[in-house]
């Protein structure tokens, strides 16, 4: 029986996680990858991430089961016509953009619909580029599938399956939807954390106390700002008319706000924190989207010579991996003098029990 062969254009972030997590769980697939940056197909070439690494998109890609079209959204579209040629009827054409009505606007005109089936994994990272790809990068993320009207429900079967055998959880949307959905779910917030960023830069004292000063909350909501400007760039070009539309709604409701502020309405003012707060708490921490949870611990510590070394050397003699440590000197938002992130839930809460059961006051976010 031949090998399954599954093909990749572009192996950033994102494409390069799902090659690996192919590989992990498919390890007799052949992969193949195109990616302008050879240096990239070289890693991934070393690391056996890929078996054959193609300069072109050439006739390599005929006979895939998949080919995954993972480059920014601009260029996918771009590529699809050089792949009308090389993808035969049983083959699987996807994308992993987080917009959706281009591309598949682009497969309507190229009469390609009956292959494609539009795919974006909520799941990333403020860091971009294959050699910060992993295998679970895509585990427990929601998987969104976006079939054409054209494509057999064997297909978009046989794709919702290999996406749950990577770990993922797949959702199947129209993809008009979506783009509604992730404007307002995902592309609303890298907007709003930008330009909060900016307004603190454009508003700062000479001295840059408000940068110095910054707490914990506002680091973690303007985290996602650290994205890829040329990912967030196109986005923005391509789902611009949900994008208006969804800021113009937002931008009603700050006013809103505003006019609360203003009026100093106390028992509106309370109603919009309070509903704010009750719909927060009711999403699971579990919630599989874009922007990763945070697995992190606040911990009291005597302010004494060794005292981070300490309890360094405590989670470390127990296998703990640490993924950041640091004092926090503005606690308005959060308990505790020390700050550790960690990579996973089940570190977090060991370290949690571990450190409790050292005699340490440990608060859990």
């Amino acid at each position: 029986m031949a090998s399954v062969k599954i093909g990749f254009i572009g192996l950033g972030l994102i494409g390069g996680s799902i090659a690996k997590a192919v590989r992990r769980y498919y390890p007799d697939y052949e992969i193949l990858a195109f990616d302008k940056n050879r240096e990239t197909l070289a890693l991934a070439v070393q690391e056996g991430t890929i078996h054959i690494s193609c300069s072109s998109i050439d006739d390599n890609f005929r006979g895939c089961s998949y080919i995954f079209l993972c480059a920014p959204v601009s260029y996918n579209t771009a590529y699809l016509a050089q792949l009308r040629e090389l993808v035969d009827k049983d083959c699987i054409l996807t994308d992993v953009g987080s917009v959706k009505t281009s591309i598949h606007e682009e497969v309507t005109a190229l009469g390609m619909e009956e292959n494609f089936i539009g795919g974006h994994p909520m799941a990333g990272s403020e860091k971009s580029g294959f050699a910060n790809s992993k295998a679970h990068l895509i585990e427990n993320a929601y998987y969104i599938l976006t079939p054409t009207s054209k494509v057999a429900e064997e297909k978009v079967a046989a794709y919702r399956d290999f996406v749950s055998s990577l770990k993922a959880l797949p959702v199947i949307l129209d993809y008009r939807e979506h783009d509604r959905i992730t404007g307002t779910i995902s592309h609303l917030p890298h907007i709003i954390a930008s330009t909060l960023v900016n307004f603190v830069h454009d508003t700062d004292s000479k001295d840059e106390l408000m940068k110095a000063l910054a707490a914990g909350g506002f680091k973690d909501i303007t985290r996602i700002a650290s994205s890829s400007p040329v990912m967030w760039q196109q986005i923005c070009l391509k789902n611009g008319k949900n994008i208006s539309a969804i800021l113009g709604k937002y931008i009603e409701a700050l006013n809103q706000a505003k006019l609360l502020v203003d009026s100093a309405d106390d028992e509106k003012l309370y109603s919009m924190f309070e509903s704010s707060k009750d719909y927060r708490d009711s999403m699971p921490n579990s919630s599989a989207g874009p922007i990763k949870k945070q697995f992190a611990l606040y911990c009291d510590i005597i302010d004494e010579a060794g005292g981070i070394a300490t309890i360094a050397t405590i989670l470390a003699s127990n296998n703990i991996n640490i993924k950041n440590i640091g004092i926090v000197h503005n606690r308005e938002f959060e308990e505790g003098v020390l700050r550790i992130e960690f990579y996973d839930e089940e570190s977090s809460s060991k370290a949690t029990a571990l450190l409790q059961k050292y005699h340490y006051i440990v608060y859990e976010v």
